[in-house]
């Protein structure tokens, strides 16, 4: 045994985490609670500062249990990233966004690893866990580890294993969300798996490869765009048919195999489904294939927003309201119900689309008090009855069900546009459904 797997099995390894977002910091809070010490790295001197005054600021982490691990000196953080030298392990939970062309942008991924070679020493794992198209671990991050001289295997190791981040699930959350580990090699995948079965309360699956584990990622959320697609175009054949869809889905739910539950929406939101797919039709280019069905379904994804706007104007058509200087409330920004999470979300498409028909646009979101867009600042207004009055409609982008009151918004705003199916229950005839 190495002694770094010795050290892994110990829980007597330090471990870093280089980038404290939605993904880095619960992370480094499990780590630290299954006992190792943990230094998280981030450019972000706030969220530094944050962190290592015990206040969080993820949703998905508990404010209690940070502040905990932070006095005990279980958890730190830093801006300096020569304290890489010091960790035994490091994963890497950066960026990956798609460019304005959608190809992938793995700058974030290619700068981390360049601050972990200066600083790679032996025995030390080294773990991808930012989402990206497979072959990157391999052909990105380890070209540059092994500028050092270092060997993979035998004096470093190095591992890809997918997050599997969910913001806002109750049920499933990184600690007991099963994990996926791929090493470059046997010895690798070993002390990854080690790792893993010592923090988290889930099973540990090894695959053959940081490739396969990164094509199991992709695949995941690709399956997951491709339904959601399918289940937006048979919205808009459903409402053309007069028929109900959130009532047909919920029909063939009950059927106990072969089908699981997709819904409709004003779009694809977070930082997973609308950008994982394009890094895996990226990827396949370079082998002269088209991924047609991904390419696709990630265009009817984008032209869902127009759709909701387009079904909106024919809702203010009944009350004989143009979109040109109609006061409309959005409710909701976040891309998901019940967090303060806006990357991706389509709420913010169809916003831009309405002030782009010269509506008159104000929002509400519980968790979102301000945000900018396109260089105009919004911020969320107060439900009271008197200024719901000045609206002539709203529509829902966002399946909020806690700080927001519903039964006051339909009863003083001339009509609701639900694109959530959040109303099912209120039988209202100023109720419009998706």
């Amino acid at each position: 045994m190495s002694k770094l797997y010795n050290k892994i099995i110990e829980k007597k390894a330090i471990i870093g985490v280089m980038g404290l977002g939605y993904v880095g910091l619960p992370l480094a809070v499990e780590k630290a609670r299954a006992g190792y010490k943990v230094i998280g790295f981030d450019i972000q001197q706030k969220r530094v500062d944050m962190i290592n005054n015990g206040q969080n600021y993820i949703g998905d982490v508990q404010d209690e249990e940070l502040e905990e691990l932070v006095k005990k000196n279980k958890l730190t953080a830093t801006t300096n990233f020569d304290k890489l030298s010091k960790c035994d392990v490091v994963s890497i939970c950066v960026p990956t966004p798609l460019d304005k062309f959608k190809q992938p942008d793995l700058s974030y991924i290619i700068q981390t690893s360049k601050d972990i070679a200066k600083r790679l020493h032996k025995e030390q794992l080294i773990i991808l866990e930012s989402t990206t198209y497979p072959g990157t671990t391999e052909e990105i991050v380890l070209p540059i580890l092994l500028e050092t001289g270092l060997k993979v295997g035998e004096d470093f190791y190095l591992a890809f294993s997918p997050e599997r981040v969910d913001p806002g699930n109750i049920r499933y959350k990184t600690r007991n969300t099963p994990k996926v580990v791929g090493g470059i090699t046997k010895e690798c995948t070993k002390h990854a798996k080690a790792l893993y079965e010592n923090v988290l309360d889930a099973p540990v699956f090894p695959v053959s490869s940081p490739k396969a584990a990164e094509m199991a990622k992709i695949l995941e959320n690709t399956f997951r765009l491709v339904n959601i697609a399918l289940v937006q175009e048979m919205t808009k054949v459903a409402e053309k048919m007069n028929v109900n869809i959130w009532e047909v889905i919920d029909a063939a739910a009950t059927k106990p195999f072969g089908y699981m539950p997709f819904y409709p929406g004003p779009g694809i939101g977070g930082h997973c489904i609308p950008i994982d797919p394009f890094y895996l039709s990226y990827k396949a280019r370079e082998y002269d294939l088209h991924l047609m069905l991904v390419e696709q379904a990630g265009q009817v994804a984008d032209e869902m927003p127009y759709y909701v706007v387009q079904r909106l104007g024919d809702i203010l058509n009944k009350y004989k309201k143009p979109f040109n200087g109609s006061k409309i409330l959005v409710l909701g920004v976040a891309y998901k119900g019940n967090i303060d999470d806006m990357r991706e979300s389509p709420a913010l498409k169809v916003i831009e689309i309405l002030e782009e028909k010269k509506a008159n646009i104000s929002y509400f979101d519980p968790f979102i008090p301000s945000f900018e867009l396109n260089g105009k600042k919004y911020h969320s207004i107060k439900l009271e009855k008197e200024r719901l009055k000045e609206f002539d409609g709203a529509i829902i982008t966002t399946a909020h069900t806690v700080g927001i009151d519903y039964n006051l918004i339909v009863e003083n705003v001339p009509f609701v546009f639900d694109t959530k199916n959040i109303l099912k229950n209120l039988k209202k005839n100023n109720v419009f459904v998706l």
